[in-house]
């Protein structure tokens, strides 16, 4: 029956004017009051039908019916007047404004006809926080609010602008563990109020403990809807990929080699003065993968800034074989075989409006084997760009396709194609896998494994605490701007542990931490 559903799409196909068939004839039910994931690789459809629901693109064929009224659903606007908000997976917050600021814009409560009533928003803010026991500081600036705060505030603005529907996309993706089951809490909590949820992650534990069912995608088609408790993590990744997926890393117990990556009594103080990096010492070996866990904007980035030349330290040495790399530039720093993948893809990693190609090849452009001196050796280029293209499984027409025309996880690809396999000797992965779907992930962290293996050192940087855990040989845990904790391997090493240090609950001794120096 129509009435126990807040959505029903029927038929929706999406053709892009490119030809491209995003969706063809899915079905999505959800019902009433229920938490319903929508799974799928990147690539899948997901974020497409997502876009048609919320008003940002219009189906091709098809009908959305919102509480069983049928709806053209032009613009978010609209979307909004019917009772739907989306949370974005990259935060939709102005940085400098108050978190009431950001809670009330474009819905500005004004007195006097003009001036923005501050005081109004503040209530507002407090009167919400308070209702949905979602606890954030209405006076704070976003800019100095934790990541688990900006998650609340985000679901917190949906919801002051009437959303009875909320699409969740990867809420959990910056999240520790703690700020995870907390959120987990208050999603529950927002069910019992009779909100119905539309959840969108790529972690299928999460997926099994918070939903009640879920609409499987594969290739823009609807694999079924099936009841949470009837399917198993296994099967759900079959369904997805159409293959059995791996879940859990398999690797020979780490050889390390000579010291390739140095890093000595590092400390950097940002433009704000708060001091980011505090005496970091650590080192990267031959052959091993370090891991680095925390909660985000507790050094990390700045670490990695660091690392490759965006950013120069108040203090301290860095060192890659034997030689300083603090002041080169990115072709230097190339130069000696450094190799980034970046925390944000799209702005660091691709050039979005450039072809596969000219993006794979980039960073080698000047070589002899690419380059004739006055002209590009185009038969080389493609011979390449081809042969990385097949390596690393890019879904794509051809290498001259634009490369932001690409799925998130195929676009991943693309970045991780050119970062290893320039014959580097140091590879910074910052969040490989973020955000990205399961036959991905499971493609590019096997890849990490294997070139780890070959001897390369590899730094590894992620939220993501299964990734980190089983990835790394040897973990170190940040907080404050500190190493709070080395662990010389992983194996029992539990989610409760690491989010006590995580948190700054616990501290190991400076003893303790200094073997992460081989010293």
């Amino acid at each position: 029956m129509s009435g126990e559903y807040a959505i029903q799409m029927k038929g929706i196909t999406k053709v892009y004017p490119n030809g491209t068939v995003a969706n063809q004839n899915v079905n999505l039910d959800v019902k009433k009051g229920e938490i319903h994931a929508l799974m799928g690789e990147n690539g899948a459809g997901k974020s497409t039908l997502m876009k048609m629901l919320f008003g940002l693109e219009q189906p091709t064929e098809g009908q959305i019916l919102v509480n069983g009224e049928q709806v053209h659903l032009s613009s978010p606007t609209v979307a909004i007047s019917k009772g739907i908000g989306m949370v974005h997976q990259h935060f939709m917050l102005v940085p400098s404004l108050t978190v009431a600021e950001n809670m009330v814009l474009g819905m500005v409560p004004t007195k006097s006809g003009a001036l923005i009533d501050f005081k109004k928003a503040v209530e507002i803010t407090e009167e919400y926080s308070k209702k949905f026991n979602l606890e954030v500081d209405a006076n704070a600036k976003v800019m100095d609010i934790p990541v688990g705060m900006k998650q609340k505030v985000e679901i917190l603005k949906a919801l002051v602008r009437g959303a009875k529907i909320l699409i969740l996309d990867e809420p959990t993706a910056v999240l520790t563990s703690q700020e995870t089951t907390e959120l987990f809490k208050e999603l529950k909590n927002l069910k019992t109020q009779g909100y119905t949820l539309i959840f969108i992650s790529h972690k299928l534990n999460e997926i099994m403990e918070i939903t009640d069912r879920m609409t499987i995608l594969r290739g823009g088609r609807s694999m079924g809807i099936y009841e949470t408790k009837d399917v198993t993590p296994q099967e759900i990744s079959r369904l997805m990929v159409g293959r059995d997926v791996v879940l859990k890393v398999e690797k020979d117990k780490a050889q390390p080699g000579a010291e390739v990556l140095k890093v000595r009594d590092v400390e950097y103080v940002n433009e704000w003065g708060k001091k980011m990096l505090d005496k970091v010492s650590l080192s990267v070996r031959r052959g091993e993968i370090l891991g680095i866990a925390g909660v985000e904007g507790n050094g990390q980035k700045e670490l990695v800034d660091m690392l490759f030349g965006f950013n120069r330290p108040n203090r301290g040495t860095i060192e890659v074989n034997g030689s300083n790399i603090i002041g080169l530039g990115q072709r230097e720093i190339r130069e000696k075989h450094i190799s980034l993948v970046p925390e944000d893809r799209m702005l660091y990693g691709i050039a979005g409006t450039a072809s596969i190609e000219e993006n794979l090849i980039s960073d080698r452009a000047g070589s002899k084997k690419l380059n004739n001196g006055i002209l590009f050796n185009m038969g080389a280029i493609h011979k390449e760009s081809e042969q990385l293209v097949k390596d690393y499984t890019v879904l794509c027409k051809n290498a001259q396709q634009a490369v932001g025309s690409l799925s998130g996880g195929n676009i991943q690809k693309v970045v991780v194609a050119r970062e290893f396999s320039n014959d580097p000797v140091l590879i910074i992965a910052d969040q490989p896998t973020r955000g990205i779907d399961v036959g991905a992930t499971e493609f590019i962290r096997k890849k990490l494994v294997e070139l780890s293996r070959s001897g390369i050192a590899v730094l590894l940087v992620s939220a993501d605490l299964n990734e980190v855990m089983e990835l790394s040989d040897s973990l170190i845990i940040m907080c404050g701007g500190r190493i709070a904790a080395y662990f010389e391997d992983t194996e029992d090493l539990s989610d409760e542990l690491m989010g006590e240090y995580m948190l700054g609950i616990r501290q190991q001794s400076p003893e303790e931490i200094r073997r992460v120096c081989h010293e």
